[in-house]
């Protein structure tokens, strides 16, 4: 089961992070098809929101083909979006700690990581 959380100071509405950590759960195996969504009281409920912005997020996923609503049972998976690349993923976690204790023993704090993969990530992005 997907545990939403939301970050207020990312600038990213907070039913677009919903949307968001949804489809990343979906790429990297944690929501497979079949799978019950959270409850859109118990999403607002954990994560001091409206439930209007939960059912939002939850349309938007709908939209996408990605989940739909099964009235008075709840909101399903309808289709993953992780592919054979999955079980390269955890090489690639297992490289990644590595890196994040090595910037943790550097001094960095968690928003510095942050910004310093992003700007990492958007660099390379741009130049390639």
């Amino acid at each position: 089961m997907i545990e939403f959380h939301l970050d207020s100071r990312s600038g990213v509405p907070p039913y677009m992070q919903l949307v968001q950590q949804v489809r990343q759960a979906l790429r990297l195996g944690v929501l497979q098809e079949g799978d019950r969504l959270p409850t859109v009281k118990d999403v607002a409920a954990r994560v001091a929101i409206n439930p209007n912005t939960v059912l939002k997020a939850y349309r938007e996923l709908e939209h996408e083909g990605l989940v739909a609503p099964k009235p008075g049972v709840g909101t399903f998976v309808t289709r993953t979006l992780s592919d054979d690349s999955i079980a390269a993923h955890e090489p690639l976690r297992k490289d990644l700690r590595l890196w994040l204790a090595k910037a943790r023993a550097a001094g960095m704090d968690e928003e510095s990581i942050k910004a310093l993969f992003l700007t990492t990530f958007l660099t390379d992005d741009e130049e390639q």
